[in-house]
């Protein structure tokens, strides 16, 4: 893939996982709780702070895809080395490995 059309990719990435960071901290500030709310309110943050450690980790990805394209090695899988697949950097531009080693390091963090 294009570095140009990569970062272009990646950088439009980064500003909806920002937006979308922004409104969950924005919708849930931290406020006091009536007794009667506070089941409810726990379960609904409980999932906002998922939501946001999921858009943290795929932050953290496209900002280090990014950091691959400055340093060149944009498209070299982390893993053995070789060229990612095109295809697959067109579907996830933010891919730091092949399918095969990221299917091992998905298994390896179980």
């Amino acid at each position: 893939m294009d570095t140009a059309i990569a970062r272009s990719r990646l950088e439009t990435m980064l500003a909806e996982a920002d937006r979308s960071i922004r409104v969950l901290r924005g919708e849930h500030p931290e406020r006091e709780l009536s007794a009667s709310d506070a089941g409810a309110d726990l379960y609904d943050s409980d999932r906002v702070q998922a939501a946001l450690d999921s858009l943290g980790r795929h932050r953290a990805g496209v900002l280090a895809a990014l950091e691959r394209i400055e340093e060149g090695t944009y498209g070299q899988c982390q893993g053995c080395g070789e060229q990612v697949p095109e295809g697959r950097l067109e579907a996830r531009p933010d891919a730091a490995r092949c399918v095969t080693c990221q299917s091992k390091h998905d298994r390896a963090m179980r």
